[in-house]
This record gives structure tokens, C-alpha cells and sequence, in this order.
């Protein structure tokens, strides 16, 4: 049987799954320079992709919906860190361009609004019991062979089908585009 990551040690003389843990709590705590040193001990054992990983995961985990942007940035660093490493052998001293990337995805995230939802939701929907829901009167449409049984046209789509809740920027075409197509707008599903 082979050793496990989590057994594995760093430079430091740390278990590595102790400091992948270290890594994602002070994150969720805020501790920038402490989440800084559990990352570039990763990096260091040669582990940074593993880091990068988690990092990932803490992005969605610990960050989610309380600022959706960080997801992006997070792998954005992550390609650019990829793209650094391209045809460069892995054993070289020196790799302070790619590191930069590193250290700003840590940063980033511990410096980034927490929320959990996404891993609430994850746990309630994928592990928890499901609740059985009925189909929602307004998604039997058009598009649906039981909407277009119960006779439901462009009119029922237009007026529940396609309503939008929580609609953030006016559209100055709806009316000229339901127009346009005589009442009928465009086929959206």
C-alpha cells in the first residue's frame, strides 16, 4: 500500500494534509499571512498543484455567492500560473513569476467575504433526503409536450414562462421584439 498524501511531509516537517487543512481554516478565518505560509509550504514540498486545487474549492466553498467574482479570479491566477510553468523543468529553483500567482489567489480569498451557502446547498441537496416537488404550473409551457397538451401558447410564455424575478437591468426591446415577431417573440425554452 502507498504512502498518502495527507502522510506525506513538507520542507517544514509538517503532514501535508495538516497543512492543506491549516490552508483552508485560515482562509475562512481571514489570516492572510498565515494562509500565505501553509500555501507556499505546499508549493515548496511540490505540491502546488494540489494548493491550487484546494484553492479552487475554497473559492465556491467558503466564498460562493458572498463575492462570485473570487471563483473567476481564483482560476484566472490558475491559468496564468499553468501558462508561467509551460516547458520550464519541474525541479528549477527559481519560479517567482508563477509564484506571484500563487500568493494572489491566497490573498484574494483571504481577503474576500465568506459564505458557506454553496456548501450548505451542496451537503442538503446531494447527501440529505430529497424533497419530492411537483413541476411548477408556470414551466408547463409551450416547450413542454403537457403545456402544449393543456393548449398553452405564446401568450401563457410570455406572461409565466419567460417572467422574470428579480430582473436587474430594464430591456428596452421586450415590447419591440414581442412585435416584431407578431406577439410571438423569439423561441427561448
Amino acid at each position: 500500500m502507498g504512502v498518502h498524501f495527507a502522510d506525506l511531509t513538507t520542507p517544514g516537517g509538517y503532514k501535508c494534509g495538516e497543512v492543506a487543512s491549516a490552508l483552508q481554516k485560515t482562509i475562512r478565518r481571514g489570516l492572510e499571512r498565515e494562509a500565505l505560509n501553509w500555501a507556499t509550504e505546499l508549493d515548496l514540498a511540490g505540491y502546488g498543484n494540489y494548493a491550487w486545487k484546494r484553492l479552487r474549492i475554497i473559492a465556491s466553498e467558503d466564498v460562493g455567492p458572498a463575492d462570485s467574482m473570487v471563483a473567476v479570479q481564483v482560476r484566472a491566477l490558475f491559468e496564468n500560473w499553468l501558462e508561467a510553468r509551460k516547458g520550464k523543468p519541474k525541479d528549477r529553483q527559481f519560479a517567482a513569476g508563477e509564484r506571484l500567482f500563487l500568493l494572489h489567489a491566497v490573498i484574494v480569498l483571504a481577503r474576500a467575504p465568506k459564505s458557506r451557502t454553496v456548501d450548505h446547498a451542496l451537503m442538503l441537496f446531494y447527501e440529505g433526503e430529497r424533497e419530492r416537488l411537483e413541476i411548477p404550473d408556470y414551466a408547463l409551457d409551450k416547450h413542454t409536450l403537457r403545456g402544449k397538451r393543456m393548449g398553452r401558447g405564446h401568450e401563457h410564455f410570455f406572461t409565466e414562462g419567460a417572467k422574470l424575478v428579480g430582473e436587474t437591468i430594464p430591456d428596452p426591446y421586450a415590447d419591440e421584439g414581442r412585435q416584431a415577431r407578431g406577439g410571438q417573440g423569439r423561441k427561448s425554452v
